[in-house]
């Protein structure tokens, strides 16, 4: 009878300290998810107010955000296949945070109309890398079966720097100045690559990170592939819809509030409408990460869905300050659903795949045509009609969003389960 093995005190310890090894890279991977997150979105509400008080007018900013979305747009499934193909995405990231930096610190220097648009344009180009990128280093260093949680933790890492960043923002903005923002972005930037640094190149599955299993080694399906899967395509059309109608929607809030008279200090104003969608989406995250596999990702993204047309006629509702606190309450709790429910059901969809990170980017894609073009959607009307107008209008694409998934319900909730699924193209 042959004797059960047991490792040999050698055995074990290497064990261990592969184990700690991956366990660094994971806490270097929250850390870079905290820092990084002042990073990618560039000034975020602040440039709005920032241009404003330079006299630009709000459908002029609101184009400007257009040709930076619609630069990320187009970078964006380039991004999904690089980082498919990329040996070493802990580098490639590094760079990427650095160029983001270093084109929006020229529009502090200078705000003519090339220098602005030449700098939203390459921040876009470098922000369309790092989703795909952080997913990608995510499942390379967990696998399949702990990306949703490692995801769950990311976020709430995430959404956490983004609350501190806006706290310290906030306070910048309101003793020094809008111009502090700047300072407070590089600093965030040199604490990113830090973080980036202490990942380990090496405990990174590049096979994993694509969705395969760590012997497979196959080559990266052609585009054709995914654009026949109907379920991955509803997902983008929804959330293209979604995104429509809130990615404009702070940033007209905090346009707003500055162009009223007597009204609270404007980058205070930002500063608290982002802590208070932060705060909430930190717990939120966190919750979804445990509950997905009781819930199912379908149920999660709807109940995620049916909050945003009821936070858009809010908005529109009153231009009262206070107004805007149960509206990102709201942001924070459908932004910390879909932050880690979209990338999960992403990934069981296309799981066994090997193009993983090609699928988010179709997505990502999708999305993004929404989100580029929200703020010159939006900007136009309430330059044309009103605040209140614009935000009725985007309380109506939202429901579109909520009817689009209720409508593939079926097709979609076959694919929510917690348990793998094969891919599909119906």
């Amino acid at each position: 009878m042959n004797a059960e093995h047991k490792p040999s005190r050698s055995e074990s310890i290497t064990t261990f300290k592969a184990r700690n090894m991956s366990l660094r890279s994971l806490q270097a991977l929250c850390l870079a998810s905290f820092f990084i997150a002042d990073v990618r979105d560039g000034l975020g509400p602040f440039l709005g107010i920032f241009l404003t008080e330079r006299h630009w007018q709000p459908d002029e900013v609101g184009f400007l955000m257009t040709a930076g979305g619609v630069a990320g747009l187009l970078a964006t499934l380039p991004a999904g296949f690089i980082t498919d193909t990329s040996k070493n995405k802990r580098a490639l990231l590094a760079v990427l945070c650095v160029m983001i930096t270093v084109s929006t610190l020229l529009i502090w220097f200078s705000q003519g109309d090339g220098i602005a648009a030449f700098s939203q344009i390459i921040s876009g180009v470098c922000a369309a890398f790092v989703g795909p990128l952080i997913t990608g280093i995510t499942l390379g260093l967990t696998g399949q079966n702990g990306f949703s949680a490692q995801m769950g933790k990311n976020e709430a890492f995430n959404h956490a720097g983004n609350f501190l960043t806006a706290l310290i923002g906030g306070g910048i903005a309101w003793y020094w100045g809008i111009d502090g923002i700047f300072l407070l972005m590089a600093c965030t930037t040199v604490l990113t690559l830090c973080a980036l640094l202490a990942i380990r190149n090496k405990d990174i599955d590049n096979n994993a990170a694509r969705g395969l299993a760590s012997s497979e080694n196959q080559p990266i399906p052609s585009f054709s592939i995914l654009t026949k899967n109907t379920a991955l395509l509803v997902t983008g059309l929804t959330l293209l819809l979604f995104h429509l109608a809130n990615a404009a929607l702070l940033p007209m809030l905090s346009m707003r509030n500055a162009g009223i008279t007597g009204a609270m200090n404007p980058g205070l104003y930002a500063a608290i409408t982002v802590i208070i969608s932060q705060a909430v989406m930190i717990p939120v995250a966190l919750w979804v990460a445990l509950r997905i596999e009781r819930h199912g990702y379908w149920r999660l993204i709807m109940l995620a869905l049916l909050l945003m047309p009821v936070r858009a006629a809010m908005a529109a509702a009153t231009d009262t300050p206070l107004m805007m606190v149960p509206v990102q309450i709201l942001d924070g709790v459908a932004a910390g659903i879909l932050g880690v429910a979209v990338p999960g059901f992403i990934v069981k969809l296309l799981q066994g795949s090997g193009h993983v990170n090609a699928g988010q980017s179709v997505v990502m894609l999708m999305q993004g045509a929404g989100a580029s073009l929200s703020p010159a959607l939006t900007g136009t009307i309430a330059g044309r009609y009103s605040f209140s107008t614009a935000f009725s209008v985007l309380s109506v694409i939202a429901l579109a969003a909520l009817l689009v998934w209720w409508r593939y319900a079926d097709l979609l909730m076959t694919h929510s389960a917690a348990s793998p699924v094969k891919v599909v193209t119906d």
